[in-house]
């Protein structure tokens, strides 16, 4: 379930995508392709002002210790448990340190080699997790283009990019 980036680099690094889902930098598949973050945050802007206003009035009241505020964490356990997750590559290819002269990728999976430009790498996003389960088959991560031109074909089952 790791990922090495290897090849023309200064660093070669092992990534592990199952911890990924407690990275902030993770982003939901409908984020990415939908466009769904205005009405789930404004939603959730919402009910934490009601839970911290509620939260407010029983401390203000009863001038004890406030129990814990389980409320908050739910919503973000529920999102993790069922979220579809991406992670963009290009803070670990800058992690690794690329010499200026890699022009091309060679992503190896189950089923071979691809070959793909090392630009559109760098702004790729790696999907992990799949209704909040890491990716087991065709695992550990797919690649989808930023643009979304492979959205309904990723590279899947990458074990290893190799830059060059």
């Amino acid at each position: 379930m790791i990922v090495q980036i290897a090849g023309n680099v200064k660093f070669p690094i092992t990534l592990d995508p199952t911890v990924w889902i407690f990275d902030d930098r993770k982003m939901t598949f409908s984020e990415v392709f939908e466009g769904e973050t205005s009405d789930q945050s404004t939603e959730e802007d919402d009910e934490l002002k009601r839970q911290s206003m509620r939260f407010d009035r029983e401390v203000y009241q009863q001038k004890i210790n406030p129990p814990v505020n389980k409320s908050i964490n739910r919503y973000e356990k529920k999102r993790l448990v069922k979220g579809t997750f991406l992670m963009p590559l290009k803070p670990f290819l800058h992690t690794s340190e690329p010499n200026r002269d890699v022009e091309k990728a060679t992503l190896v999976t189950e089923h071979g080699e691809q070959v793909i430009d090392a630009d559109a790498l760098a702004e790729s996003l790696l999907l992990f997790a799949k209704d909040g389960k890491p990716l087991r088959e065709e695992g550990p991560v797919h690649l989808y283009f930023q643009d979304g031109s492979n959205r309904s074909e990723p590279i899947k089952g990458i074990k290893k990019i190799v830059l060059q």
